[in-house]
Protein backbone atom coordinates (compact mmCIF):
# COMPACT_ATOMS: atom_id res chain seq x y z
CA UNK A 1 0.00 0.00 0.00
CA UNK A 2 1.32 3.29 -0.97
CA UNK A 3 0.26 6.72 0.07
CA UNK A 4 1.08 10.62 -1.03
CA UNK A 5 -0.30 13.27 0.12
CA UNK A 6 0.10 16.95 -1.00
CA UNK A 7 -1.32 20.37 0.14
CA UNK A 8 -3.16 22.60 -2.60
CA UNK A 9 -4.53 25.67 -1.51
CA UNK A 10 -5.74 24.27 2.02
CA UNK A 11 -6.84 20.73 0.20
CA UNK A 12 -5.12 18.18 1.39
CA UNK A 13 -4.64 15.56 -1.12
CA UNK A 14 -4.37 12.11 -0.74
CA UNK A 15 -3.28 9.64 -3.82
CA UNK A 16 -3.92 6.13 -3.12
CA UNK A 17 -1.97 3.16 -4.25
CA UNK A 18 -2.03 -0.50 -4.21
CA UNK A 19 -4.43 -2.81 -2.04
CA UNK A 20 -6.39 -0.88 0.58
CA UNK A 21 -7.44 -3.49 2.82
CA UNK A 22 -8.02 -4.46 6.46
CA UNK A 23 -3.80 -4.66 6.61
CA UNK A 24 -3.45 -1.38 5.33
CA UNK A 25 -6.47 0.92 6.60
CA UNK A 26 -5.33 1.91 9.94
CA UNK A 27 -2.11 2.94 8.94
CA UNK A 28 -3.60 5.08 5.88
CA UNK A 29 -6.07 6.77 8.47
CA UNK A 30 -3.38 7.92 10.95
CA UNK A 31 -1.21 9.09 7.92
CA UNK A 32 -4.42 11.02 6.77
CA UNK A 33 -5.32 12.20 10.18
CA UNK A 34 -1.59 13.67 10.50
CA UNK A 35 -1.67 15.10 7.20
CA UNK A 36 -5.22 17.02 7.94
CA UNK A 37 -3.83 17.91 11.74
CA UNK A 38 -0.75 19.68 10.10
CA UNK A 39 -2.58 21.42 7.09
CA UNK A 40 -5.24 24.61 8.00
CA UNK A 41 -7.24 22.59 5.92
CA UNK A 42 -10.88 23.28 4.26
CA UNK A 43 -11.43 19.92 2.16
CA UNK A 44 -9.80 16.50 1.31
CA UNK A 45 -9.44 14.56 -1.78
CA UNK A 46 -9.03 11.26 -2.35
CA UNK A 47 -7.66 10.00 -5.08
CA UNK A 48 -7.89 6.15 -5.96
CA UNK A 49 -6.16 5.91 -9.14
CA UNK A 50 -3.72 3.64 -8.24
CA UNK A 51 -5.80 1.72 -5.88
CA UNK A 52 -5.97 -2.61 -7.54
CA UNK A 53 -8.27 -3.99 -4.42
CA UNK A 54 -10.15 -2.66 -1.38
CA UNK A 55 -12.33 -4.41 0.93
CA UNK A 56 -15.23 -3.20 3.01
CA UNK A 57 -12.96 -1.03 5.73
CA UNK A 58 -11.61 1.04 3.02
CA UNK A 59 -15.24 2.18 3.07
CA UNK A 60 -15.04 2.55 6.26
CA UNK A 61 -11.57 4.85 5.98
CA UNK A 62 -13.66 7.21 3.71
CA UNK A 63 -16.90 7.11 5.56
CA UNK A 64 -14.79 8.10 8.77
CA UNK A 65 -12.84 10.63 6.79
CA UNK A 66 -15.79 11.59 5.68
CA UNK A 67 -17.36 11.99 9.08
CA UNK A 68 -14.52 13.54 10.31
CA UNK A 69 -14.32 16.60 8.00
CA UNK A 70 -18.29 17.37 7.88
CA UNK A 71 -17.94 17.57 12.08
CA UNK A 72 -14.82 20.00 11.18
CA UNK A 73 -16.68 21.89 8.92
CA UNK A 74 -14.70 20.64 5.79
CA UNK A 75 -15.56 19.28 2.32
CA UNK A 76 -14.27 16.01 0.74
CA UNK A 77 -14.62 14.34 -2.95
CA UNK A 78 -13.12 11.42 -4.38
CA UNK A 79 -11.92 10.78 -7.85
CA UNK A 80 -10.09 8.75 -10.29
CA UNK A 81 -12.18 5.36 -9.41
CA UNK A 82 -11.18 2.61 -11.61
CA UNK A 83 -14.75 0.49 -12.91
CA UNK A 84 -14.17 -2.23 -10.74
CA UNK A 85 -13.99 0.02 -7.63
CA UNK A 86 -17.05 2.11 -8.98
CA UNK A 87 -19.02 -0.68 -8.37
CA UNK A 88 -18.53 -1.44 -4.43
CA UNK A 89 -18.95 2.33 -4.48
CA UNK A 90 -22.32 2.49 -6.10
CA UNK A 91 -23.67 -0.50 -3.99
CA UNK A 92 -22.28 0.98 -0.83
CA UNK A 93 -24.05 3.96 -1.41
CA UNK A 94 -21.01 5.99 -1.05
CA UNK A 95 -22.26 8.17 -4.41
CA UNK A 96 -25.28 9.66 -2.46
CA UNK A 97 -22.94 11.62 0.36
CA UNK A 98 -19.63 12.14 -1.71
CA UNK A 99 -19.02 13.91 -4.63
CA UNK A 100 -17.07 12.05 -7.23
CA UNK A 101 -15.02 13.30 -9.96
CA UNK A 102 -12.82 11.82 -13.06
CA UNK A 103 -9.97 13.70 -12.29
CA UNK A 104 -8.19 15.10 -9.20
CA UNK A 105 -7.93 18.33 -11.13
CA UNK A 106 -11.54 18.61 -11.31
CA UNK A 107 -11.82 17.35 -8.13
CA UNK A 108 -10.01 20.04 -6.93
CA UNK A 109 -11.51 23.17 -8.63
CA UNK A 110 -14.94 21.51 -6.91
CA UNK A 111 -13.71 22.14 -3.79
CA UNK A 112 -12.03 24.97 -4.25
CA UNK A 113 -15.33 26.73 -5.43
CA UNK A 114 -17.24 26.16 -2.56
Amino acid sequence: MSMETTLQDGIVVVRLGGELDHHAVESIRNQIEAALEEAHYRGLVLSFRGIEFMDSSGLGLILGRYRTLSQRGGRMALCEIAPPLRRIFEMSGLFKILPVYDSEEGALRALKEA
